[in-house]
């Protein structure tokens, strides 16, 4: 893990030994020292981190390491605002520089001493552990040597020997499997059973792999148990002795001393008449996959392969190459958790009363993991049912177990090792996760955002950084290690999470390596030097004074506010991540303006109001975040801030089904802010608003755009703008007021990649041009008032998903013509006040899973032919005709009731005291009846009201 703050410290070193050198002739020697020996130790980083967790010695030379890199950084921070001090020209200039260098000097001095005292240090540790470098070499030959501890092995083998008694939850899934194993084509497949650890792959797979039918339909079969030293050539052997014991022949003579090569040509050779079951447990990575494949011959036999692993890209991969099915493993459900809970707490037996409390906590924190249900409820079967205080000991300390407990530490090893498989650019991404409160769904682009500020990223020829760090949000997602907790109708993740043992233990690891600081305890303590912080909590251990001067990240949620005002009083002035999201803050605390460091400032969900002149001072802002503040205005000074890349200044108001938003008012020379890539929402209704329109055309790396109170006269300046915009991925642009027309008619070349548009305001046609966006995905009409029917020139677009249409349409009736909106997902109708009657052709929205209907006085029949929408799964219908309602509900025969018979979800519902009364119909075809079930809250019941645009999250 030092690896990653001795990369960040030697590009900084890079710049720094190249650019502000000439400053410094007397630290550049040992500037240069510095980054040399850096640089030759760096390649052995990657293995230690392999070895940290059972060698001692390389424990404390990868701390000694990071804390030299944490020291070069700071030395390095104070000295560069002193070198970059602008004196100004002629005589009074002069004056100035005199002065201030003589003020200065004694600052340069001492940074120099201390980059020359690091140098010193640094040579001392590497001269000190010169004989782990022999350790390091042979590692790299052998990786098997990096494994600290193998008998996690010894674990995963057990799984192997479980009794189906043992078992909870497995018969609907193993006999999933089976069908797929035995039914379906005589093509070579292959299945792939993916998941994170500690979900029971292997167990679940094994229960197939010895199923009498299975072992009777396939003639060959093997189960190869890879891991992350595996050999090829022991795997293959391995393989080969499997598969001659099943046919009952001796090894072929010379099988053994041979290489990777011959071995593949002679298990080839054995399945290619045969059909053949492989098992490949726990592969990491594609390279295991690739060197395996070329063995397993596609002889139209029904031959399967079965893969089990934590890498959703490589189960993607594998059965795309093969052809076959991704298996994706679930936690248990409640019940089974509860079930294998008491199995193994009580023997089988009830769980007392005076304990469900308790036991009930502890199952919300396993999250339905069987792993760390058996490994906990093993540590309490040991404890006496009578002495409450004992399990509400271990309930307390949860974290702490799993760190001593030596029944436990097979838990921690198995989660463990997802981390330690990562690459070292990940190691950082995923153990900021640590940051953020247990249980928080975590937005995914503010995820992004901030691991941009913090260093993480590496810069990617032809990408942003936010780019790159969204390839490494996917690719901790495909390793099993965060997980979705929500998506957009367009697809893209909204939030993540992480299974909480996984948190706790990164949470350790965050601390012992210097990390961050979590700080959500009344009596945690703080190391001398403290980098990253989240405060959580006002713990009373804290109310002493506290050195913050090496400061790089704080992150402040619930606290008190005189505790914050504390905090944000310290000496902070390396700081480079302010996020304060919903903090207590009423005022933009002004000592905030003289951290130079400062790139990622937020103040979302916070009463902050203004913004202070003194902002144009944070030269290195890159995101300034003050969503669902009450800020209105901004300072010209902000023009000043040209590394400024997400600026972010909106709220929202809902009431019933209308949605006010608030942006703030443009400012004349916002074209200077070259770095923008997201802009939202400027206010346009005033005089200088075409000259603002034009100068949008100068911020060539806006993907995102918003724009409020829009006016007709300046659509030909939007459109001239928006054709310069060729990286622009979604708009949204609100008129001034509902009878204002938006014109978009003037531009001849939208931009190539837009997925996402939203608009709101009257609009004279349908722009010529959006029939012809084949990268758009979602589109929000509002207002729009069209005489004409919209969804002929809506119904091609080729990647359409989410269409959403709110007052669009004055006529009578609508069409869905067979063969059209072939990738529609959700579909909203919402207040068209003519429409009678919606008819879907056979063959139109193959694919559409929620139908949304509301405010459609005048239709009284669902749409004809929704009988033909086989894929809906949702279906809501709000303040409609009570004659339409009234047919949903009684059921029978009637035409409206049987024509959504398939739906799984039929919702109706009205706007009544400020919320929603809503029903949900349930349907028993035994029966033929329904039944209602009130719902206090009913989220996301329209998306054509009350919901903000979720492109702008």
């Amino acid at each position: 893990m030092a690896e990653s703050p001795v990369t960040y410290l030697l590009n900084k070193l890079a710049q720094f030994t190249e650019n502000e050198v000439i400053f410094l002739t007397g630290a550049q020697e040992a500037a240069l020292s510095v980054r040399g020996e850096l640089e030759r130790v760096r390649a052995f980083l990657r293995v230690a981190d392999a070895l940290e967790e059972g060698d001692d010695e390389v424990k404390v030379w990868v701390k000694q390491l990071r804390n030299i890199a944490y020291d070069m950084e700071d030395a390095l921070d104070e000295f560069l605002p002193l070198l970059r001090h602008d004196h100004g020209v002629g005589f009074i200039g002069l004056i100035s520089r005199m002065s201030c260098c003589i003020k200065n000097l004694k600052a340069r001095y001492r940074v120099t001493s201390e980059i020359k005292r690091i140098n010193s240090t640094l040579k001392g540790i590497c001269n000190g552990h010169r004989r782990l470098c022999h350790k390091f070499s042979r590692a790299q030959q052998d990786p098997s040597s990096t494994l600290a501890d193998n008998t996690w092995q010894d674990h995963q083998g057990n799984a192997l020997l479980l009794d189906k008694t043992d078992l909870v939850g497995i018969e609907r899934p193993k006999n999933e499997l089976v069908r797929w194993l035995i039914e379906g084509a005589l093509r070579r497949e292959v299945i792939s059973v993916v998941g994170m650890g500690g979900l029971g792959k292997t167990t679940l797979v094994k229960q197939v792999y010895d199923d009498p039918p299975v072992k009777k339909h396939f003639v060959v079969y093997a189960w190869i148990t890879l891991s992350l030293s595996s050999k090829i050539e022991e795997l293959l052997k391995d393989m080969l002795d499997q598969i001659m014991r099943v046919i009952r022949k001796p090894v072929p003579p010379g099988a053994y001393p041979m290489n990777s090569h011959w071995l593949k040509t002679i298990i080839k050779d054995l399945l290619q008449r045969r059909r053949y079951l492989i098992v490949l447990d726990d592969a990491w990575h594609i390279d295991e996959w690739d060197a395996i494949k070329h063995a397993l011959p596609n002889n139209g036999h029904g031959s399967r392969v079965i893969i089990t692993t934590r890498n959703a890209d490589l189960a993607s991969t594998t059965c795309k190459e093969f052809s076959g099915l991704v298996k994706t493993m679930k936690p248990l459900d409640p019940t089974h958790s509860w079930e294998l809970f008491c199995q193994k707490a009580f023997q089988g037996n009830s769980c007392p009363s005076h304990l469900e409390e308790i036991c009930e906590y502890v199952l919300r924190k396993c999250q339905g993991l069987p792993l760390a249900i058996v490994a906990i409820s093993g540590v309490l079967a040991a404890k006496d049912n009578r002495r409450i205080y004992e399990w509400e000991l271990v309930r307390r300390s949860l974290r702490t177990e799993i760190d001593c407990n030596d029944k436990l530490k097979n838990l921690k090893r198995v989660l463990s090792l997802s981390f330690n498989d990562l690459p070292y650019y990940l190691k950082s991404c995923f153990l900021h996760l640590s940051l953020f409160p247990e249980g928080h769904r975590i937005k995914c682009g503010r995820l992004i955002r901030l691991w941009v500020a913090e260093g993480f990223v590496e810069k990617k020829e032809g990408k942003t950084l936010e780019e790159v760090a969204k390839d490494y949000f996917v690719e901790l997602l495909s390793r099993s290690l965060i997980e979705v907790a929500a998506k957009r109708s367009d697809g893209r993740v909204m939030y993540c999470r992480i299974h909480d043992f996984l948190r706790d233990i990164i949470t350790s690891k965050s601390t012992d390596q210097g990390f961050a600081v979590i700080a959500k305890e009344e009596n945690c303590e703080w190391p001398d030097k403290v980098r990253r912080l989240s405060i959580q909590y006002t713990p009373q251990a804290l109310q002493r004074k506290w050195s913050l001067c090496h400061l790089r990240s704080l992150y402040i949620s619930g606290t008190e506010r005189s505790f914050m005002n504390t905090v944000l009083a310290s000496d902070m002035k390396l700081l480079n991540v302010l996020d304060m999201q919903a903090a207590p803050l009423i005022r933009f605390p002004a000592q905030i303006t003289d951290w130079y460091y400062l790139t990622y400032l937020s103040f979302r969900y916070t009463e902050v109001s203004t913004v202070p002149s003194s902002i144009g001072k944070l030269q290195n802002l890159e995101t300034l975040d003050l969503k669902h503040t009450n800020v209105t205005e901004l300072p010209v000074e902000i023009l000043k801030l040209r590394r400024l890349r997400h600026l972010l200044v909106y709220r929202y108001k809902n009431i019933s089904y209308s949605s006010f938003k608030f942006g703030f008012k443009a400012l004349r020379g916002i074209g200077t802010l070259l770095s923008l890539q997201k802009l939202c929402y400027i206010e346009a209704d005033d005089e200088s608003s075409g000259n603002v329109m034009r100068e949008l055309g100068m911020l060539t790396q806006l993907d995102r755009l918003a724009i409020l109170k829009f006016r007709k006269e300046d659509g030909r300046d939007l459109c001239l703008s928006i054709s310069k915009l060729t990286r622009l991925r979604a708009i949204s642009i609100d008129s001034v007021d509902d009878d204002e027309v938006i014109d978009l008619q003037h531009l001849s070349s939208p931009p190539p990649f837009l997925e996402r548009i939203y608009l709101t305001g009257r609009l004279g046609a349908l722009p010529h041009w959006l029939p012809s966006l084949s990268s758009l995905m979602k589109l929000h009409l509002r207002g729009s008032r069209l005489k004409n029917d919209p969804l002929m020139s809506l119904q091609n677009l080729p990647n359409l998903v989410h269409l959403e249409l709110l007052q669009v349409y004055e006529g009578s009736s609508l069409c869905f013509e067979a063969e059209s909106f072939k990738k529609l997902k959700t579909l909203s109708l919402d207040h068209f006040e003519e429409l009678r009657g919606v008819e879907v052709e056979k063959g139109a929205m193959p694919y559409l899973e929620k139908l949304i209907i509301q405010r459609c006085k005048l239709l009284e029949k669902l749409p004809s032919g929704i009988e033909y929408l086989k894929k809906l799964k949702v279906l809501r219908v709000f303040d409609m005709p009570d004659e339409l309602i009234k047919k949903l509900v009684q059921g029978g025969q009637n035409d409206d009731y049987q024509k959504v018979a398939h739906v799984p979800q039929v919702y109706y519902g009205y706007w009544k005291d400020g919320g929603w009364d809503v029903q949900l119909i349930e349907r028993s075809v035994q029966r033929d009846h329904c039944r209602e079930i009130r719902s206090v809250h009913f989220p996301d019941t329209s998306m054509s009201s009350n919901q903000e645009s979720p492109c702008w999250k």
